[in-house]
């Protein structure tokens, strides 16, 4: 199945022949970028509609904001295309993106949130040996399934296969994370604490927590919850996760696209940022000697430069890494080869991802049995 994908035109190459009505569905960063992508393809676009409570009497980049039900009716009886231009994991935007896929063709177009590139057949082809080469380093069969369906996905844009690519997390809590094993932890990329305590309550041995966190008003909440938790200790650090110590400009947006300025997409260059200075620190700086069970990176876009600064801790205790393999376009081939390069005794690949629509939180797994 996935040979025969790259003799298929991919979603950029549909789109462009396509006679059919092409809708927008949502406003925002997500929409800039595909709108942007349709401008230098000489693709168009019919108009954009937002989810109901947030239609309003607003215009973006020059179409009037309207419904689903008014763009449906200016289609009669023809299936118009829709390409969904924002990400959600929330179980009623799924069910409603599922309504809308039984009207029309619904779409998800793959841009990444941070960096540049773009997935299309010619990128894919330049980098068809490192793909499959990724693909092969997995170890059981679901991380197969699951990279199969999100390529899939990425080449033809087509939901169905996110609603497929989703892994059951009692099977990753019991045989890979493995909780009663973790004792001390490192979650680079801890936004309010929302993940250390999700982990805290399967991981009933949890003695020690580093959590960095860049972004101050999610920091403000991480070290507010740090301040209650009794049970194990929790030490907040006010700074993004690098290879190296020193400053960074920082996009403190507030969203999902907040991070390392020299992430931020081109696509964005006409966006309001909020930057900042934040403190950048190496994993291995804050921990020092202590030995760790389990590092999560969820760095927006920087886990390239916050792998290289924890290696020192990695090749002291080979703890299990749990790294976001989503936010730039080769992630989820080029980083699994990135470590496997980096720290060959590390034998255990795995791929697992949570619901949601684009291709976002895709996780990758690794550990050394």
């Amino acid at each position: 199945m996935i040979e025969k994908l790259f003799d298929l035109p991919d979603l950029w190459e549909r789109l462009a022949a396509e006679r059919r009505p092409i809708f927008l569905w949502g406003t925002g960063n997500g929409a800039d970028k595909i709108l942007d992508v349709c401008e230098v393809r000489n693709i168009p676009i019919s108009g954009i509609f937002a989810s109901d409570g947030f239609v309003r009497n607003r215009c973006f980049r020059g179409f009037s904001v309207t419904s689903w039900a008014e763009t449906k009716g200016l289609c009669g009886d023809e299936k118009p295309i829709v390409l969904m231009a924002f990400a959600s994991a929330r179980p009623e935007v799924l069910e409603n993106a599922k309504r809308i896929a039984a009207q029309a063709t619904l779409l998800a177009p793959d841009v990444p949130a941070f960096g540049e590139g773009l997935f299309t057949r010619a990128f894919a082809k330049e980098h068809r040996a490192e793909i499959l080469a990724a693909r092969d380093l997995f170890s059981d069969e679901e991380s197969r399934r699951i990279f199969d369906l999100v390529l899939t996905y990425k080449w033809t844009g087509e939901v169905s296969h996110l609603f497929e690519a989703v892994s059951d997390p009692t099977e990753i809590e019991k045989n890979i994370l493995r909780p009663e094993q973790v004792q001390i932890y490192a979650d680079l990329g801890a936004y309010t604490g929302d993940t250390v305590q999700k982990l805290a309550q399967v991981a009933l041995n949890l003695q020690t927590v580093f959590a960095m966190e860049p972004d101050p008003h999610s920091y403000r909440k991480l070290a507010a919850y740090a301040e209650t938790e009794k049970r194990f200790s929790l030490f907040p650090i006010q700074a993004a996760a690098w290879n190296t110590a020193g400053e960074l400009q920082f996009d403190g947006s507030g969203n999902r696209n907040a991070g390392a300025l020299a992430n931020r997409s081109a696509a964005l260059e006409s966006r309001p940022v909020k930057i900042q200075s934040v403190r950048a620190l190496p994993l291995d700086d804050v921990t020092g000697p202590t030995h760790v069970d389990l590092i999560k990176y969820d760095v927006e876009g920087s886990e390239r430069e916050a792998l290289e600064g924890s290696q020192k801790t990695i090749l002291r205790s080979f703890p299990k890494l749990l790294v976001s393999v989503y936010h730039r376009v080769d992630d989820f081939f080029a980083l699994p080869l990135l470590l496997q390069k980096s720290f060959p005794e590390y034998n255990r690949f795995y791929l697992r991802r949570d619901a949601g629509i684009p291709a976002w939180d895709l996780n990758l797994w690794v550990t050394k049995e």
